[in-house]
């Protein structure tokens, strides 16, 4: 049976996808921890997965777990770090999905633009001929929007920052640290806003109501804002090293930057696998019966390679205009913020090249395994050695 550890480590990956596809589309596999799931890697079966209601997200449901000693993390800052929306089913998620839209829109999105091109530009105008593209670029970018669409004030961003970096660290003690100061700021944070509203993300999301009077308490309030910056930034970071590792180490043009990024997605993209689907009763999917009660998972980067779906899937084809990818998920759980990651790595694509059109590797990359496998390091020149 195949592994999702083998996904995550294998050092052929996109001969390690095309092995999982030989197994058929839906098939009994082995997950990180070693207990017995479904593997789903066929795009058509995966789509049915993400949109058919007899499948669930909510683990804690399903499976009565206490997702706090699941992952090792103190009870005080595990809600605010894994209930996001992506483990809410309907109704719960429905409500809070409709109040965040309301929002969160491709509008807003659209309004911060020129905001993100003032940051890529102020990056870009102080790095050395050689520099880590991630430290220097990818990881600050993201960041700075996050700030920006919510509010946050530029006095405090650095110490914002700290405490993000804690997140992603190896050790659960540094992760918690990092987790308190972000919920205490943000419940200040949102107090301010109450009193003295702007025009970012976080005030509105305060101000949104329905028409029955329901709306955000300050909980949930804390709970997205800390899920908007882990999925923003982790995300994006990815999205834009493994787009520029990609464009240099094939050698490629940019050409049209959205459909490039869109091809960046499909083939490469940060998130490989779905959150992990529960049967709420007995499914027929790709030939296969999976009994009620049993752990499902979508593979986004097998099924994005799916040759019933699209044309030469093993080819990066930055020209590629039949691209309905799963990179950013599908269905209700479809990634709210995929305008903005789209925007960020257009931006950021379009303005790294436009200034440094002979930029070069300057070193291996450095990879860092896991659920999103991600580059810790990418070393660069803005021009090839003479």
């Amino acid at each position: 049976m195949s592994t999702l550890a083998g996904l995550l480590t294998a050092p052929d990956r996109d001969a390690y996808l095309t092995g999982l596809a030989k197994d058929g589309p839906v098939s009994r596999g082995i997950y990180l921890d070693g207990t017995p799931i479904w593997l789903v890697t066929g795009y058509p079966e995966s789509v049915t997965v993400l949109t058919d209601p007899r499948f669930s997200s909510d683990i804690t449901k399903q499976r009565k777990i206490d997702l706090a000693a699941m992952a090792g993390l103190p009870e005080d800052v595990a809600p605010y770090l894994l209930h996001t929306l992506g483990v809410y089913d309907p109704p719960d998620h429905t409500r809070l999905r409709r109040l965040v839209s309301r929002e969160f829109t491709a509008r807003r999105v659209e309004r911060l633009r020129p905001r993100i091109q003032q940051i890529a530009d102020a990056l870009l105008s102080v790095v050395p001929e050689e520099f880590d593209l991630i430290e220097r670029y990818a990881y600050p970018l993201p960041i700075e929007v996050i700030c920006e669409l919510l509010g946050v004030p530029a006095d405090d961003r650095d110490t914002w920052r700290t405490w993000t970096a804690a997140l992603g660290a190896p050790d659960l003690g540094r992760i918690a640290e990092g987790a308190r100061g972000l919920v205490g700021y943000m419940r200040d944070l949102i107090a301010a806003k109450r009193r003295a509203p702007g025009d970012d993300l976080l005030s509105g999301l305060i101000k949104v109501r329905e028409n029955d009077g329901d709306r955000l308490g300050d909980e949930e309030l804390i709970s997205l804002s800390i899920s908007i910056l882990i999925a923003g930034h982790e995300t994006t970071v990815g999205l834009i090293s493994q787009s520029v590792r990609l464009i240099l180490t094939r050698s490629l043009g940019l050409g049209d930057v959205e459909a490039a990024v869109e091809e960046f997605l499909r083939y490469g993209g940060p998130a490989e696998i779905a959150v992990m689907r529960y049967t709420l009763a007995p499914v027929e999917l790709g030939g296969v019966a999976i009994p009620a009660g049993e752990a499902v998972q979508v593979v986004y980067a097998a099924a994005n390679r799916d040759p019933r779906r699209f044309d030469r899937p093993g080819l990066l084809d930055p020209h590629r205009t039949d691209n309905a990818h799963l990179g950013f998920g599908h269905g209700i759980h479809y990634c709210l913020g995929a305008a903005l990651a789209r925007a960020e790595a257009q931006i950021a694509l379009t303005s790294l090249f436009d200034r440094f059109p002979g930029l070069a590797l300057a070193g291996e990359a450095g990879w860092q395994p896991g659920i999103k496998r991600a580059l810790t390091g990418l070393p660069v020149r803005t021009s090839p050695p003479a």
